[in-house]
């Protein structure tokens, strides 16, 4: 209970991520057709990005270093590129490429990491000298670059305040004294997309509604933080799925890669279509909750008494197992999930992936069948953690997907 409880804490101010870690020491050089290079710097633009950094915005950011690894593997002749095209140098050093490009777009990005300096030398010291690896550093600058323009004054540095709408029955009021989490997101231009409410999905239910009241008494039942109806296995998957979301799929994705012995250009353009698909589905996902500005569940329980709805009941004590800090419609997990899955199901051209997932919260691993078992499992996950209604992680998901079928029929 005492762990539980130190984790429920870390989560009050976020989602929990790693620290007090620098980047993981870097592996002997890889062979030319080997992944690993790819593998190498996803895994560090990971550890990179997500130090002190929420889900979402962190998902952006991958979505930007993975097209630069992405196109320099096409620059090296392996695959098609997925932005830029550049000649092709079948003579540079891919890992000397890859991470340069990595490189210079974290550290353009996120100047501020953790030892990210003395990880790219470590790295580019272990490529051996001579015209490759000066070829590869070449090459790799160039990519960044190109992405570096592509992105600049993306919106993704820019301060937003928070301003409250008039309080009033579904109104979603923060619930942390501390800035709405991500809120960036509403001004940050799509890594693909056209415009952030291309695919704006209808909004909440209608406080009167029937469907509505079903889904307030679920979570009121389920999500409640000292709730007796949620079984064990319920608060393991809440507590399992509650990890920083970047963070947890990268994890997965790097060993999907290496569980499927996938070639340096099939690793670069799956990860690309990933990240890429994910970002734009939370950009999306923002969009659509600071628009619409729904409460939580939180908040709808304690005040059902001014809903308008003889079906709903007031619990002025009510307390959510969970807690996260910005609007409740549409769920952010939900079309973040979405995206990812969504993504693997167009590059594998199935929805049979067998996934294994681990959580650093839980401490355990769990494997999934399918893509769309994942997907059930997160449903239900946001579900008893009080976080959501359940109308809020269909409509996520249903976002999530038409993002990633946007733009996987066009990459």
């Amino acid at each position: 209970m005492k762990l539980l409880t130190r984790r429920l804490a870390l989560l009050l101010t976020g989602s929990l991520v790693l620290t007090g870690v620098g980047l993981s020491p870097p592996p002997s050089t890889a062979g030319v057709s080997d992944a690993a290079p790819v593998l190498d710097w996803s895994r560090y633009a990971t550890q990179a990005i997500v130090a002190g950094r929420p889900p979402a915005s962190s998902e952006v950011l991958l979505g930007i270093v993975h097209v630069a690894i992405a196109d320099t593997v096409a620059g090296l002749g392996y695959g098609r590129p997925f932005k830029f095209a550049v000649r092709p140098d079948h003579r540079a050093s891919p890992a000397a490429a890859v991470a340069t490009a990595a490189y210079d777009v974290l550290r353009a990005r996120v100047p501020n990491a953790a030892g990210l300096d003395s990880t790219y030398a470590d790295y580019l010291a272990r490529v051996p000298s001579g015209s490759a690896k000066d070829r590869g550093v070449v090459l790799g600058r160039s990519v960044a670059a190109a992405v570096l323009a592509w992105r600049a004054g993306d919106g993704l540095g820019n301060t937003v305040p928070y301003v409250q709408r008039t309080p009033g029955p579904g109104v979603w009021e923060p619930t942390l004294p501390t800035p709405p989490a991500d809120i960036v997101l509403t001004q940050v231009r799509p890594l693909a997309l056209r415009y952030r409410a291309q695919f704006r999905p209808d909004g909440p239910d209608a406080l009167t509604s029937k469907r509505y009241a079903r889904d307030v008494a679920e979570v009121a039942s389920l999500g409640r933080a000292d709730s007796t109806t949620r079984t064990a296995k319920q608060t393991e998957t809440a507590m399992f799925w509650s990890e920083q979301t970047a963070q947890q799929w990268s994890r997965a994705l790097l060993q999907l890669a290496a569980d499927r012995h996938l070639s340096m250009a099939a690793a670069a353009r799956m990860l690309a279509l990933v990240h890429v698909s994910a970002g734009d589905s939370v950009i999306a996902c923002w969009d659509a909750k600071f628009h619409y500005l729904s409460w939580r569940p939180v908040h709808a329980i304690q005040r059902a008494n001014t809903d308008g709805n003889p079906r709903t009941h007031a619990d002025p004590g009510w307390q959510s197992l969970l807690n996260v800090n910005h609007p409740e419609y549409p769920s952010g997990h939900a079309c973040f999930t979405a995206g990812v899955a969504g993504a693997l199901q167009a590059f594998f051209h199935t929805s049979h992936v067998r996934l294994s997932m681990s959580s650093l919260v839980t401490g355990t691993t769990r494997v999934y069948p399918n893509l769309s078992a994942v997907r059930a499992d997160v449903r239900e996950a946001r579900i008893v953690s009080g976080l959501h209604f359940r109308h809020s992680m269909v409509d996520g998901d249903a976002l999530g997907t038409q993002v990633v079928g946007w733009i996987s029929a066009r990459h």
